[in-house]
């Protein structure tokens, strides 16, 4: 699945109530669901019922989620959900488990491959 479909947004019709809308919403920003339409609520009625007319607009106009997105595990979902909100600082925090990655890699190879008694000669005896 291309990186494209996992930062748009999309309706959560499973999770969702009605349209799946604060489900979509929930799922595309982290939050909790029930924090979504509990503010969906609050909104419509301090703002006369315009972002009831908003929810149908989306209802409308936003694809469904592909299959595929509700079988991801749950720290696939989040780290997606970081790169939605962040995308400079998820790319800098994959950097910098990569540079642990090798710089652990490099220590493992470096003790290996030195001259430690023991295991230079079992690795010898392998060879």
């Amino acid at each position: 699945m291309s990186s494209g479909s996992h930062t748009k947004f999309y309706l959560d019709k499973q999770n969702g109530k009605w349209a799946g809308v604060c489900a979509g919403i929930a799922d595309y920003t982290g939050l909790d669901v029930t924090l979504v339409r509990m503010g969906f609520v609050i909104g419509t009625i301090l703002g006369s019922g315009m972002l009831l007319l908003a929810y149908f607009i989306i209802a409308w106009m936003a694809p469904r989620k592909p299959v595929e997105l509700y079988e991801e595990s749950p720290e696939r979902k989040k780290f997606w959900q970081g790169v939605r909100r962040s995308p400079r600082t998820t790319a800098r925090d994959v950097r910098s488990r990569l540079r642990q990655i090798d710089r652990r890699l490099a220590d493992t190879e470096a003790y290996l491959t030195s001259s430690h008694g023991r295991l230079a000669r079992e690795i010898e005896q392998l060879r």
